[in-house]
This record gives C-alpha cells, structure tokens and sequence, in this order.
C-alpha cells in the first residue's frame, strides 16, 4: 500500500508547486507603466508531443479579439516562460525566424533589422524556466526583458503587430495555442 500512495502523495506535491508557479508567472493581473492590464489567457506550445513553452497574453480589455490585439497601439503584454530543456538558442532563432515569415506573410524586410535586434536577446542563450517579457507601449516600443532583466528596446508599431501576430495573426505558429491565448 505504501508503494502506492507515496508516488500518488509525491505526484500532487509537483502539480501545486506547478499551479503555484504558473500563478506567479501569468498572475491575474499586471502593472506596466502605470497601466493595468488583464490577464487574457496563458497556452502551451507543443510540437512533437512535447511541452516546449507557455506564453501568457496581458491586455486592457479581454473583450478584445486576435486582429484587435494584434493592430491596436495600445498597451500589452506577451510573456513566455521556457519549459522544455530542449530550447537552445539556435531553435529559438529558427522558429522566430519561422513566425516572423508566416506573420508578415513572407514579407518581413520592412521590419528586418527590428527583427535581428529581437533576435540578438535570444543568442545570449536560452535555458529551461527562462522568462521573457515583450512589453509594448505606445510610443515606446516594445521592451524585451529576460528573467527580469531589461534587455533591449525596439521601436515601431509595425514590429509588435508583427511579434504579435506569431501567436494571435491570421496564420499562428499554433492555431490551438492562439485559441487557448484568447480563452476559446
């Protein structure tokens, strides 16, 4: 019996410490430069059968459908938190490179050098429980930060349609992740 419920007692100790590390990275509710914005939902990127990230979207109004948030020049938030040890650099580059393809239709020279400037976080490496933070405000630009740290700056509107439309345009990396990001 013992052999039985300790695996069962060891299995629901991992699932909390699980939720409760989602509930950290993706909370409810996030302040960026005196704005609060929603979380409008978290998904997982699959390929292979295998968990690779989770990406949550933060906006100021949930209502808010995929072409909205994807065009509008208003405050939001995309986090994506690394789960998969099998990440490294160079497959970061490669599916980024990917979606910036299919987000701007095979057309992303007018935002190329936005995208090797985005790119460059990613060759300082990435490693299993990173956390990235794409924040755009109006403006601004979109500010890349890496486990809490700010990395770099880019600037234009075009680029954070285009990031975001990796997850949420027309043609998604994941259709079933950018349902999932939109709570359908």
């Amino acid at each position: 019996m013992k052999k039985i419920i300790i695996p069962i007692v060891l299995a629901l100790f991992s699932l909390n410490s699980i939720s409760q590390n989602k509930a950290e990275i993706f909370p409810k509710k996030l302040s960026i430069n005196n704005q609060e914005l929603l979380l409008k939902g978290t998904g997982t990127r699959v390929k292979l059968w295998m968990d690779m990230y989770t990406l949550g979207l933060f906006i100021s109004d949930t209502k808010q459908d995929a072409s909205h948030t994807v065009s509008s020049d208003e405050t939001a938030v995309v986090r994506l938190s690394i789960i998969s040890g099998l990440i490294t650099a160079e497959k970061m580059d490669k599916a980024i490179r990917e979606g910036f393809e299919k987000s701007t239709q095979g057309k992303p020279e007018a935002i190329q050098s936005e995208i090797n400037a985005f790119l460059d976080v990613f060759k300082q490496g990435v490693e299993k429980k990173d956390l990235f933070q794409f924040s755009y405000i109006p403006e601004s630009g979109t500010t890349i930060s890496k486990n809490g740290k700010e990395l770099t700056k880019i600037n234009g509107l075009a680029f954070k349609q285009a990031l975001w439309g990796i997850w949420l345009g027309k043609n998604p990396v994941d259709k079933r992740l950018k349902d999932e990001l939109l709570k359908k």
